[in-house]
């Protein structure tokens, strides 16, 4: 075990301590853990279980996150481990992130080790993901601190829900982030996820704000976040922060407790075109039947194909740079 950040000893003589570092604040008493059951009370204590021990090691697609628009087609060296501060009854990766600590499932990886194997395998840098990465906090820290002092990039994939002070810390050291918003309605957040939307979009706020590189995604899930004035609510409000950041709408299907159908692709495209109205880039994910993966320059006079993409493969064909090769518009990629 390791010691936790961000916890408070709040009954000294009953070893109750309070975790701070997402906005649950759970109260834990001796032997128990919190709501994201990774971070465990040893005798007045807080201590992080996960500390280096990761379930999921991989090199992936940076498109994969999905990022877009952080370096297109380069890899990036894979973490994940057990927990969540949520309980998305249709979460993706439950496996692991509804899933209670087992050592014997994990690979012991300090943050030194994890940076060398990224740069033995030429990873652009390290993501942190599949499960919730703030939740593994002190391991993120300090392997994301070795990272850019070395010059390799982090990659934060993220439900965003995070109290400020540990975010604001953490932030100078992340070089992008993938925020999953799961809704843009708290009743959602507190009926399906268990949690709230208010800290989420305060999340999104503070790394637009510290200019960290942003992307944001939305599972479509149908008769829950599927209805167009709920995206034109989103997009007005992500708009206002910066219309640039790239919107990723990702298609649900079954998973963990959640047996609805798949969203209809006609679903996904009124979406589509509803977010499109404000931003400048909007992307449809787990959509085969026709290719909504390629970005195209923002200038609505010139729309040059900037990005050709082929599932997880991407190739840069108008973009110099960060320019438009046709008209100069400067586009928001990092290449």
């Amino acid at each position: 075990m390791h010691k936790a950040l961000y916890q408070e000893l709040i009954n000294k003589e009953e070893n109750v301590v309070r975790c701070r570092l997402c906005p649950h604040e759970c109260v834990i008493g001796p032997d128990k853990t919190g709501i994201c059951r990774v971070r465990k009370n040893n005798k007045g204590i807080l201590n992080s279980l996960i500390y280096s021990h990761h379930t999921s090691v991989s090199m992936d697609p940076i498109e994969k996150k999905p990022l877009y628009h952080f370096y297109p087609g380069s890899e990036v060296l894979s973490f994940g481990t057990y927990g969540c501060n949520l309980k998305c009854g249709f979460c993706q990766n439950w496996e692991i992130s509804q899933h209670d600590y087992d050592e014997k499932g994990t690979r012991d990886i300090l943050p030194e080790k994890a940076f060398q194997l990224a740069r033995d395998y030429r990873a652009l840098g390290i993501a942190y993901t599949y499960n919730e990465p703030l939740i593994n906090y002190e391991w993120v820290f300090d392997t994301a601190k070795i990272l850019h002092e070395e010059g390799l990039k982090n990659v934060l994939v993220t439900n965003g829900f995070i109290s400020e002070e540990p975010l604001l810390k953490l932030l100078p050291f992340i070089h992008t982030a993938n925020v999953d918003l799961k809704s843009f309605a708290d009743d959602f957040y507190k009926k399906i996820c268990k949690g709230a939307i208010g800290p989420v979009l305060r999340s999104i706020e503070i790394m637009v704000r510290k200019k960290v590189h942003i992307e944001v995604t939305v599972l479509v899930v149908p008769g829950e976040n599927d209805r167009p004035e709920m995206m034109s609510d989103l997009v007005d409000w992500l708009s206002a922060l910066n219309p640039q950041i790239p919107l990723h709408l990702s298609r649900y299907y079954p998973h963990y407790e959640f047996h609805l159908n798949p969203t209809t692709l006609k679903s996904m495209e009124v979406l589509r075109d509803t977010a499109l109205k404000k931003m400048h880039y909007v992307y449809l994910g787990n959509v085969w039947e026709q290719n909504y993966s390629h970005t195209y320059c923002a200038n609505p006079e010139c729309r040059e194909l900037l990005i050709e993409r082929a599932g997880y493969h991407a190739q840069c064909v108008g973009l110099e740079a960060n320019l438009c090769k046709k008209c100069g518009l400067e586009n928001n990629i990092i290449c």
